[in-house]
């Protein structure tokens, strides 16, 4: 405990490498009291001015530290942390929006692969994200999403296959990359839902039902312990 001082006097209250601060007690009211915390990477360091008398305590036992002053221990790390995931949420949330927007207008779509017919162009659980056909034409080369129609004409799903031949009047001839032949239909431009401008990797995976029973509760549980850390 530092030796007690004059009312009056300068008093020292901490030394942080080469940071110093002072209080000067010009109040005439003797009973007048003055607490100051400070908080660096060491932790907290408490002074209490009482009268004549400077004394180190624990400023938990006068009032709670701001939590933007609390950067030490589980309490640094959780910052950090914070910090991240709040640009994360940021970011991420300015993209669904941005998504949003595009596709309500019809200007781009999105589709989970489900199957390894354009491995490893493209894997299962990929996202391609697709524009129509009157902003980027088909062609020999690019891959597009087509819907599947037996013989009969009745669809009986979207395929995302490479076209290799073929063009828009008699029809595409497209191919899976790990496929050993080509698809037995040739698309023409009616059938084609879009042309693939950008595939988004694993993520469609994580969208799937049986994920989003894992997935959810997980983000829920991260949170929980977040906020405990916080709080700790």
């Amino acid at each position: 405990m530092p030796k007690p001082v004059k009312p009056n006097e300068l008093k020292e209250l901490h030394n942080a490498g080469e940071t110093l601060i002072w209080v000067e007690n010009n109040n005439s009211v003797p009973e007048s009291n003055v607490l100051i915390t400070v908080s660096d990477n060491s932790g907290e360091h408490t002074y209490l001015v009482s009268g004549e008398k400077l004394v180190e305590t624990d400023a938990g036992l006068f009032v709670q530290t701001p939590e933007e002053r609390i950067v030490v221990g589980t309490r640094a790390w959780y910052r950090r942390v914070s910090i991240g995931f709040k640009w994360f949420s940021y970011v991420l949330a300015s993209v669904l929006i941005t998504f949003s927007v595009f596709s309500f207008s019809g200007a781009v779509k999105a589709r989970v692969v489900l199957t390894g017919s354009m491995v490893p162009t493209i894997n299962p659980g990929d996202i391609i994200i697709t524009v129509p056909t009157t902003t980027i034409a088909p062609k020999v080369g690019r891959i597009v999403a087509y819907v599947g129609r037996r013989f009969d004409g009745t669809a009986v799903g979207v395929f995302s296959h490479r076209i290799i031949g073929g063009n828009a009047q008699s029809g595409f001839i497209v191919k899976g990359d790990h496929n050993p032949s080509p698809d037995t239909q040739k698309p023409k431009i009616p059938d084609i839902t879009g042309v693939v401008i950008f595939v988004i990797p694993i993520i469609g995976r994580f969208l799937t039902p049986h994920a989003m029973l894992f997935v959810i509760p997980l983000i829920i549980g991260l949170w929980l312990i977040f906020d405990a850390l916080k709080n700790d």
